[in-house]
Parts: structure tokens; C-alpha cells; sequence
């Protein structure tokens, strides 16, 4: 077991100007959570690429497109009602088969928990997230195997760490606020669910994600975990970006296991800040890598109901900016929100994040007249019952 610790590492990670290497020579990124840093505009066309994927529309292929994985050659695609089906696309949006192997079976996957599948088109297989074991099954939905995790012990945000093994987190109902360590992040057997490494990062005092939100006379009305809001795990190209909101550290874990500090705050989360104020990590391209501030409570006068501030930081000129980031296909400018990206891992790892667009807001804005270029094309072609538009964003080349 590999216990993080500031004080074990001579070197830390800079900006990855190069994919296949690290540079250790860079100095720890700090963020000030209290600083007031400029502001910069982007358009996302500018240092990234953008591909819409249109889902084809039929009889059998009628789905509400949340995305499960995607691949460079397949996408698996959801429905946000628990039916059990798997929607089996090829990059181009044709749908090719619908997998259902819902039910209590050996071979079967429970109706509500299949929200984490992984893809592996190197071995042709796919990897089902299920709430006491893993299945897996081949790409045309055959059942291969199935392996048993450890009683009371759940993985979040399963991803392809090699040929051989998968990468995820223990989760847990319960917060233990006395723990000094995190729950585990694994590196898992694809052959039989064995760990075959685990790692955990240090802090001072575990902090609850979990908070209430009252109604006018002090009562709860809903509970909020704010670990829905983040992935703890981020692929980075070669690489994984491992976030412990107890923690003031985001570190990067290598393929050689080797783990680096990656990103520090300040104030400490451990201080008198009263809400508490997380910070964590969203989209990572070569140049700019963005993150957020997430303040522990809900402001109903705010979209999305959460204190958030979005961050930037600049690779080239070693700068730290507030930012709004703008998709150019709209003619008034479309703000994207990093808030609903990447709640995958994607077996492409030229992908960086995607979002879905409904297509009736595409057909709605083609009649107002507020796209250009692809997204216009892709509009006129479109009625408001069509499957939804998939946006992937890439790494440019």
C-alpha cells in the first residue's frame, strides 16, 4: 500500500508539453482560493476539437443519449430511466445493436446500476459497473465472466488503466470524519477483479461531502453529495489526475505508479472557512487545464444552485485567470458550462469531454437563425423527436 505524502517527493508535475513523458522540472501549480485573478474569454475551437456525433433515429434506436463510454470505433449510450438497455452506436452516430441483460441472473446486471460501463475495443469487451461484482461481456453483449468485489465495497468511475487492468476508487456510504487517509483509488485485474495495487492520499482530517439543504423554517428538505458533481479520477493522456477533497493536494499518478503533486490550495481546506470551499479538477487539454471552486451549500438564485468560480490554468504563461468558454458554432455566444463534462472515462483517450444537445434546442435555435458552420448543417436536418447530438471534444491535433 503507497501512503501520499508531500514530503516524499523531490519533483513535481508540470504541464505535459509532450504525451509519452512528464516534466517533473515545473514548479507545484498554487491556486489562492481568496485571490482576485483576472478574467479571459476562450472559444473552445481555438485549442481543441470539436466532432458532433448524430445518433441515428429510428424504431429500435430511440434513446435519451447519456453516454456510457466512448471508443474509437463504438459509443455505448443510455437511457436516464433504469430499462436496462445499452445502445450500441459506431462513431458516426449508426446504430448498430441494443444490448439488455438487465435482471438478477449470474450473468445479468441489476435494472439501476449499470450507470458505469467500460469499454476495452483492444480485448472486445466491455466491463458493467454492477453494485456487488463486475461483468463482462464482449461487444455484442455476450456474457464472458464475472468477478465479486469485496463485501460492502463499490468502485466509482472504472477506466482502462492498461491492456490488463482497469483503474477506479472505493466508495463508501459512510464518511469516517477521524480518518487521516482516503478511501483507495485501485488498479484492478480485468482477468479476475483482483487489486493489484492500491494507493491512498493523506490529510489532516476527513471532511463530509454530504450536506442538507432546509426549507424556511430550518427543516432538511434533500441531502447533497458533492462527490456526484466531480470525478476523483481523470485520465490525462498517459496519465490520471487523482483528486481527495479532504486534501489540499491534487496529485498525478504515472503508469509506473509513480504518484506527483500535481496542484496545491490555499486556504487550507482544513481551515476556519465556514462553508467549506472544495476545489477540483473538470477538462485538461495541452495547454490550459480547468478547474473549480465548489462551495458547500445551494444559492437557489444561481444556475445550478451551487457557488461555483471556474478556473484556468495557462500552460504557456504560467498564469492562473477566471474564464467563460464559448462554442463558436453559435452565432450569439454559447457559454459552456465544464460543470456537466466529464462524468465519463472514455476508451478514446484522444477525447477530452463530451455534452449532449437536445434536438429540439438545435432545431429552435436553426429557425432563430443562431448557428453556423457544422452545427447548422447538422440542424437542418433534424425534427424536434430526434435522438440527441453528441458533442466530443478532443485534443487538437
Amino acid at each position: 500500500m503507497t501512503v501520499i505524502s508531500m514530503f516524499f517527493f523531490l519533483f513535481i508535475i508540470g504541464c505535459e508539453r509532450n504525451r509519452k513523458t512528464s516534466n517533473k522540472g515545473n514548479a507545484l501549480i498554487t491556486v489562492d482560493l481568496t485571490a482576485s485573478y483576472p478574467h479571459k474569454e476562450l472559444i473552445l475551437q481555438d485549442f481543441m476539437d470539436v466532432e458532433y456525433i448524430v445518433l441515428e433515429t429510428n424504431d429500435e434506436f430511440l434513446c435519451q443519449g447519456r453516454v456510457l463510454d466512448i471508443g474509437k470505433e463504438i459509443m455505448l449510450v443510455r437511457n436516464n430511466r433504469d430499462d436496462g438497455d445499452i445502445f450500441v452506436f459506431d462513431r458516426k452516430g449508426k446504430g448498430l445493436r441494443k444490448i439488455n441483460r438487465r435482471g438478477q441472473g449470474g450473468e445479468e446486471y441489476t435494472t439501476y446500476s449499470f450507470r458505469n460501463i467500460t469499454i476495452d475495443e483492444e480485448n472486445n469487451e466491455m466491463f458493467v459497473n454492477d453494485v456487488k461484482k463486475i461483468n463482462v461481456y464482449n461487444l455484442e453483449g455476450n456474457f464472458l465472466r464475472s468477478f465479486l468485489k469485496n463485501e460492502g465495497t463499490n468502485y466509482s468511475f472504472l477506466s482502462n488503466y492498461n491492456r490488463e487492468y482497469l483503474i477506479g476508487r472505493e466508495t463508501t456510504l459512510h464518511i469516517d470524519k477521524k480518518s487521516t487517509e482516503s478511501l483507495p483509488y485501485v488498479i484492478i485485474s480485468k482477468k479476475d477483479g483482483s487489486i493489484i495495487k492500491d494507493f491512498r492520499i493523506s490529510f489532516e482530517q476527513g471532511i463530509n461531502p454530504v450536506f442538507s439543504v432546509t426549507d424556511g423554517i430550518g427543516s432538511p428538505t434533500m441531502f447533497i453529495d458533492v462527490t456526484n458533481y466531480f470525478n476523483s479520477i481523470i485520465p490525462f493522456h498517459n496519465s490520471w489526475i487523482l483528486t481527495e477533497l479532504s486534501s489540499d493536494t491534487i496529485y498525478q499518478l504515472l503508469p509506473n505508479y509513480r504518484i506527483y503533486p500535481f496542484m496545491t490550495r490555499t486556504p487550507s481546506i482544513h481551515s476556519s472557512m465556514n462553508p467549506e470551499i472544495f476545489l477540483f479538477f473538470k477538462i485538461f487539454t495541452d495547454r490550459y487545464y480547468f478547474f473549480e471552486s465548489f462551495k458547500k451549500t445551494i444559492d437557489r438564485s444561481i444556475l445550478g444552485g451551487f457557488p461555483r468560480t471556474n478556473f484556468v490554468f495557462d500552460c504557456q504563461e504560467k498564469t492562473i485567470h477566471k474564464y467563460d468558454a464559448y462554442n463558436y458554432d453559435y452565432v450569439t455566444k454559447k457559454k459552456i458550462d465544464f460543470l456537466w463534462a466529464v462524468f465519463t472515462t472514455y476508451n478514446d483517450n484522444e477525447i477530452v469531454f463530451h455534452l449532449k444537445i437536445e434536438a429540439y434546442e438545435l432545431t429552435k435555435l436553426f429557425e432563430e437563425g443562431e448557428l453556423k458552420g457544422k452545427l447548422k448543417e447538422i440542424a437542418s436536418t433534424l425534427d424536434d423527436d430526434s435522438n440527441p447530438i453528441i458533442m466530443v471534444v478532443k485534443h487538437k491535433k
